[in-house]
Parts: structure tokens; sequence; C-alpha cells
């Protein structure tokens, strides 16, 4: 059985939270995590993912991060 992507849907994952550091990627707790959505393409989750920043500009210890997801899901 071959699983195939569908090459229009590229899914994206913006999520964030508090860093135990600023010069790392190690959460304070991960319970707290911040998901903010999946969405079916780069530019719509970069919009989210520039509101959140944003958002949080006062907060030098928070983060959000895009995740490629449908690189994760190609075979």
């Amino acid at each position: 059985m071959t699983t195939t992507i569908d090459s229009d849907q590229k899914l994206h994952l913006v999520f964030g939270g508090e860093l135990e550091d600023v010069s790392g990627v190690r959460f304070r707790d991960i319970k707290d995590l911040d998901i903010v959505g999946i969405f079916p393409d780069y530019a719509s989750a970069q919009t989210a993912w520039r509101s959140k920043a944003q958002a949080t500009v006062d907060s030098a210890q928070t983060r959000y991060f895009i995740v490629h997801l449908h690189r994760l899901l190609e075979p």
C-alpha cells in the first residue's frame, strides 16, 4: 500500500510558549503550550504566527514556531 500526500495540502502547525532560556528551545512548561492551530498553507500559518509573536513582544521568553507538517507526512 502506497501513501501519497495531496500536493495542494501543505499543512503547517503554529504553536508557542514560554522558554526556559531564550538561547534554546526548551519550554518552561509544556502543559502551557499555546497551540494556535493547523493551517492549509505557509502564508496563513505565517499570518497567525506573526499575530501571536507581535502580541507577545513584551515577553522576551515567549516564542512561537511554524512546523511544516507536510514535510513530516511525506514518505
